[in-house]
């Protein structure tokens, strides 16, 4: 994966809500009450790691990028809370794989990976 497809991949997922073009999203699918597809927490986080190395020595980020970033780690943590609320059973790492979307994000706003 290349820069230019993990900030459009990123963009997708973090802007999904609005979109609702794709409904294996995983904004889309955790709103549902689903499951992540297999490995599409794996590919979120590489495109993370790819974006932060892409951005690293940027001092002005790009709005659209940071605005899904954004989302995809505020929404997909309220969402998670909301779906355990409501009784559903999310696979076991799930949790820690949204707290290593927030680290990443966290780390694409800071300039240091964490």
């Amino acid at each position: 994966m290349d820069d230019k497809t993990a900030r459009n991949f990123l963009i997708a997922q973090g802007t999904a809500l609005l979109t609702q073009r794709n409904p294996d999203d995983l904004l889309v699918r955790l709103r549902s009450g689903k499951s992540p597809v297999p490995g599409q927490l794996t590919s979120i986080l590489l495109a993370l790691k790819i974006a932060f190395d892409a951005l690293k020595e940027e001092t002005h980020l790009d709005r659209e990028l940071v605005y899904a970033i954004h989302q995809l780690c505020f929404e997909s943590r309220q969402l998670y809370d909301a779906g355990l609320r409501s009784g559903v059973e999310w696979p076991p790492m799930l949790n820690e794989d949204l707290n290593r979307i927030a680290i990443a994000v966290r780390s694409i706003f800071a300039g240091t990976w964490q």
